[in-house]
């Protein structure tokens, strides 16, 4: 149960299990910092994983782990800045090196897009070959189904722009001058768009053939920061470009992809009647065949993935200074409220619940938002911090634990600015992104 702090006040507001006084107040967890009572009072209320989800989460956390034993020890933190290129970090025009693992990746997600590739050419050759020759040209046709389903996919702008603002250079001109900045400043090169939307996240990715970079912006995450903060969640953003990740590369990902496919399609269903039965037994060795692929996989990307985490939080610290790249890993820990904020906006909005604040309730609604995460108070952010750590990996089997992040950043040497966001420049940007944030605001108050 959730005890608040409400619950236990006019009492002795003392730890039912050591006496010492309890940590919280107001609409916050009451807990112990002493000795953790009720530190975690919802537990883990998701539903058993699945083998494969097991044996993913289980190689992140020893990954992670001993990833972050070699970097702490090794005092490295503040050294990336200067030995980078050691550990992956790019100069201009010189992509990431791989390592014996990520070559290994690349050559087995090469084989997976080798089996789509040869149920084109069969599904193509049982059509043609075999065309007024019974069941080959069926058979061919089933084939070339399965291999368009399994198919590379590039990801499409337009799709977007259908329903989310997108932002290009001539629509925001300081405010892709503060983006090419902070881009050099991670030996990178910008983005050719910037998709706005209310995600409590932020995050990069490529678009089309000839893999355009975008920025993803969710206003949940971008609004609660201050412009220092701001500077920070960019410059990690653009780390991941200048790093490199093997396991989102087009090669590796969308082999992720097709094997994802593979799984929906020769999942274990309940058996009510023997074909059933005859089924799943058909597709057992098959089934398991390819969660072994994705194990592996998993394994040979995992480690290069959690370390271009690492390797991205340096360069937030180096962009906007240590204190400020601390930030944005503080707010992700809170996502949860501001999005249950978020939806509480709307379900006012849509109920008339507030008076006349609500007769527009889209206006001032990042001002409401920001002033909600600004409340938060340190203790919460502790507790946050001591959750994320008795869970370790059980959440998201692809990133170190917010924890291990936020304890290599802050226990090395700390970082200067190299951009600082002062108010005037500020406040342009802010201009320049008015007309998404009414948009997306009024998304917000609809539902």
């Amino acid at each position: 149960m959730t005890v608040t702090t409400d619950v236990v006040q006019g009492a002795e507001r003392q730890c039912p299990e050591c006496g010492t006084p309890v940590t919280g107040g107001g609409r916050f967890v009451a807990w112990c910092a002493a000795c953790e009572w009720n530190v975690d009072p919802d537990g883990r209320a998701e539903e058993t994983p699945g083998r494969v989800e097991r044996m993913r989460r289980g190689l992140a956390q020893r990954f992670g782990e001993q990833l972050f034993s070699d970097l702490a020890e090794r005092g490295e933190l503040g050294a990336f800045g200067e030995r980078g290129d050691e550990y992956g970090r790019t100069g201009a025009g010189r992509p990431p090196r791989r390592g014996a693992a990520g070559v290994l990746a690349t050559a087995l997600a090469l084989a997976v897009h080798g089996v789509t590739l040869a149920l084109l050419v069969g599904g193509l050759w049982l059509v043609v070959a075999g065309w007024g020759r019974g069941a080959l040209p069926v058979l061919g046709g089933l084939l070339l189904v399965v291999a368009f389903g399994l198919r590379p996919r590039f990801a499409r702008l337009s799709t977007v722009e259908e329903r989310l603002p997108v932002l290009r250079r001539a629509d925001a001109p300081r405010l892709f001058a503060l983006l090419d900045e902070v881009a050099a400043g991670a030996r990178t090169t910008g983005v050719r768009a910037v998709v706005i939307d209310a995600d409590t996240n932020a995050s990069v990715s490529v678009y089309g053939i000839r893999q355009h970079r975008v920025l993803h912006l969710g206003l949940g995450l971008w609004e609660t920061l201050s412009p220092q903060e701001r500077i920070a969640l960019l410059g990690h953003e653009f780390g991941h470009y200048a790093h490199g990740d093997t396991r989102h590369s087009l090669i590796v990902g969308n082999a992720f992809r097709s094997l994802s496919t593979w799984r929906y399609a020769l999942a274990h269903e309940p058996a009510d009647s023997l074909m059933g039965h005859v089924v799943n037994l058909m597709t057992a060795l098959p089934r398991l065949f390819v969660e072994g692929v994705v194990v592996a996989l998993d394994q040979l990307t995992l480690r290069g993935s959690q370390r271009a985490e690492y390797l991205a939080d340096t360069t937030a610290a180096r962009a906007a200074g240590t204190e400020a790249a601390a930030g944005p890993m503080d707010r992700l820990l809170v996502a949860e409220g501001v999005t249950g904020e978020l939806r509480r906006e709307s379900v006012a909005a849509r109920t008339r619940i507030g008076g006349a604040r609500r007769k527009d309730p889209a206006e001032g609604l990042w001002e409401r938002l920001a002033a909600h995460a600004a409340s938060v108070p340190e203790h919460e952010y502790e507790r946050l911090r001591r959750v994320a750590e008795r869970r370790g990996h059980s959440v998201d089997s692809s990133h170190p634990p917010t924890h291990l992040r936020h304890r290599l950043l802050t226990g090395g040497e700390p970082c200067e600015a190299l951009i600082v966001l002062d108010a005037a420049r500020a406040a342009g940007v802010d201009a320049e992104l008015a007309e998404a944030r009414r948009v997306i605001a009024r998304e917000v108050v609809r539902g």
